[in-house]
């Protein structure tokens, strides 16, 4: 089927001006990486003054106590601490071990109310502070169900 005005001539009545003239974007060149000199004095420098820091987002949240259950029929609690929480994922300190997969029911009491949620380990790993690793501290982050 042919199209609409095939094998026709089509006029066009707008000024020569106003044609715009379709360019092609260039293509992007390849940029060559840059080259760093790690043996700069004012880099050694500078990586001297950050060797000192610590980059820990633990702090930044309020840290709770709570009590957590293993497993699905779990009766006694272990205590832990909540040291991070968002959307459907928390962060767990324990002196124990959990396993990756395992089922975890988080109590945190709150006044008179305890607030119950349910989550499965995700990860996890021995603290790395020192005083994580005077105290046994266990890091766990937890999927929220």
């Amino acid at each position: 089927m042919p199209l609409p005005g095939a094998g026709s001539h089509v006029v066009c009545t707008c000024p020569r001006e106003s044609f715009a003239y379709m360019s092609h974007p260039k293509l992007p060149t390849q940029k060559l990486a840059n080259r760093v000199d790690w043996n700069d004095p004012h880099l050694e420098l500078l990586l001297r003054k950050t060797e000192s820091w610590k980059l820990d987002n633990r702090d930044v949240y309020p840290v709770q106590e709570v009590q957590i259950h293993i497993g699905w029929g779990a009766a006694a609690g272990k205590p832990a601490l909540l040291v991070w929480e968002r959307d459907q994922a928390m962060v767990l300190e324990t002196q124990f071990p959990l396993l990756q997969g395992e089922h975890v029911r988080v109590d945190a009491h709150l006044g008179d109310n305890i607030r119950t949620l349910w989550g499965v380990v995700v990860d996890g790993r021995e603290g790395r502070r020192a005083e994580d690793k005077a105290n046994g501290v266990h890091v766990y982050w937890l999927h929220v169900r």
